[in-house]
């Protein structure tokens, strides 16, 4: 078991949007031997869509808005890629992702540097303790001094950096990479028919007395003296303080034109951790290497097979072995439960598992048991920490275009903010018209397109003025909220009473007004136990 769980490796891609990362995630399959040609997001010429972006309204808009899983093996290594949205209006579901991963790749533009989505999925990053890895993107463009670069992550993020690869000039200028491990510059050529198919690279010694014919002088000279000044003044390699996640290893390259990526994968699968150990509830920690099988849901989601329309719940393993047909605790109904079917993935592919450890995520068949947050164990109940449900950002009335579809609509909605695409929210005396929070305007496209093509129901939205939620604590009913001029008092999915707000004006004043009161701008994922 041990053999086995320490050559896991489950890491999640995070970056702002239009960093690339899509992008990569297809090159590292190519590269990692998954798949033999890749295809890009906007290719309208061979009408090849991201393999990772499974959903229909994916392809469509040239954007991912669902995590993927993606599972492939390269050298002996067992990888778990968890390919998350990098749009902000899908943050949320990034957010839970990021729970099940043991490391992360942070994605920058090289000529736009730390943007606002990757400072905030950095610091979910730094609450959970993930170790961080930086690929610099986009070299074959324009882009900014890669020291100024290393200067700003230090600067925003307060991460250090210890560049493992530098660039060879940028833009049009961009020759390959200096492995500064090997001491060697690698220098790629563009492939003429694309750049789905893997490069081949020439190598050379840095003091190799050929290097200014194979460069040219003046790109040879500026990497000798810049690799100098990183020898220098950089920041030495550490690996603790990397786990810790103090210390980020840096990588330069083009995802687009494959520059920079086969070093970059190569040196990953020895710097993304195996499966470590994670704390549950009652202050018990599990290792992976514990012989009780334990599991925790990450994410649901319904339908992606439309022929099926099945509903898979992704469960991290944190610990044991799974086996077909095995019985596990399930912590929140307080039951016991038989895992007869279990799978694991390739985006919307996907295979019958028998055996499953530390590290691997599995796909369960879920006939209405799971919700993310649930925890499952051999050996009696246990519970992992559950994940927090943020405060929307955005609100809307839901409104059914044809009432003959009401049953399709109940069932829809209900089933997506069971996978977290939504919170749902009903007011007394209006249970049938719900309202629907997002954390971004976005979302109400998603769940338009999703309940009308999964589920047969045309749906449209009132939006709301308001822009708060908040959790109420020390009062039972909603009349009781709006006697203190509280703007719409509403209860959760699991019956929470909620305050919704315009503005911070309205939050602060009924904080100061009802003092007994606790208002919480988080609430837990995991339901009440049954």
């Amino acid at each position: 078991m041990a053999a086995e769980y320490e050559r896991r490796r489950t890491f999640a891609i995070i970056s702002h949007p239009d960093a690339g990362k899509t992008t990569l995630t297809e090159k590292l399959l190519l590269y990692g031997g998954a798949i033999h040609m890749a295809g890009t997001v906007k290719s309208r010429k061979n009408k090849r869509a991201a393999v990772s972006d499974w959903m229909e309204l994916e392809k469509k808009r040239g954007i991912s808005v669902t995590s993927s899983v993606l599972q492939f093996e390269h050298e002996g290594i067992r990888y778990n890629l968890l390919d998350t949205p990098g749009h902000n209006d899908f943050s949320e579901d990034t957010y839970r992702t990021l729970t099940a991963a043991d490391c992360a790749i942070m994605i920058l533009d090289a000529a736009k540097g730390v943007e606002p989505q990757t400072r905030k999925l950095f610091h979910v990053c730094r609450m959970r303790g993930i170790p961080i890895v930086t690929f610099v993107n986009k070299l074959d463009r324009p882009a900014r001094d890669p020291f100024e670069l290393m200067s700003q992550v230090e600067d925003v993020l307060g991460l250090h950096t210890a560049p493992i690869t530098w660039p060879i000039g940028s833009g049009d200028r961009f020759q390959g990479v200096y492995h500064r491990r090997q001491g060697a510059v690698l220098r790629f050529e563009k492939e003429p028919g694309g750049n789905a198919r893997k490069l081949d690279s020439e190598r050379m010694d840095i003091g190799d007395e050929a290097l200014p014919k194979l460069l040219g002088d003046e790109a040879a000279g500026s990497l000798i003296e810049e690799i100098e000044l990183l020898d220098g003044a950089g920041e030495e390699w550490d690996e603790e303080r990397f786990l810790a996640g103090e210390l980020s290893p840096v990588f330069f390259g083009s995802a687009l034109t494959n520059f920079g990526i086969e070093p970059f994968l190569n040196e990953f699968s020895g710097l993304c951790p195996a499966p470590r150990g994670r704390d549950a509830a009652d202050g018990v920690h599990v290792e992976p290497s514990d012989q009780r099988f334990s599991a925790f849901i990450f994410k649901v989601q319904a339908n992606m097979d439309k022929s099926h329309r099945d509903r898979i719940a992704f469960a991290r393993v944190c610990s044991g072995r799974y086996e077909g047909g095995m019985k596990v605790a399930h912590d929140r109904l307080g039951k016991t439960i038989r895992l007869n079917r279990a799978e694991q993935f390739f985006a919307q592919a996907r295979e019958s598992v028998a055996e499953a450890f530390a590290g691997d995520i599995l796909g369960l068949y879920d006939p209405g048991l799971f919700r993310i947050g649930d925890t499952l164990s051999t050996e009696g109940p246990m519970s992992f920490d559950a994940v927090p449900r943020f405060s929307p950002e955005h609100f809307g009335r839901l409104q059914l275009l044809d009432p003959m579809k009401r049953k399709q609509l109940q069932k829809g909605i209900a089933e997506l903010a069971e996978e977290g695409t939504v919170q749902l929210f009903s007011e007394p005396g209006r249970e049938k018209d719900p309202i629907c929070g997002v954390v971004g305007r976005l979302q109400f496209e998603v769940l338009t397109f999703r309940v009308e093509h999964e589920y047969g129901a045309k749906i449209s939205f009132d939006i709301l003025p308001y822009t708060r939620a908040r959790w109420v604590e020390g009062v039972e009913r909603a009349d009781q909220l709006l006697a203190q001029r509280i703007p719409l008092a509403v209860q959760d999915q699991d019956g929470h009473l909620v305050a919704l707000f315009r503005d911070n004006w309205e939050v602060d004043r009924a904080i100061r007004d009802n003092e007994a009161w606790t208002f919480r701008d988080t609430a837990p994922i995991r339901a009440p136990r049954a």
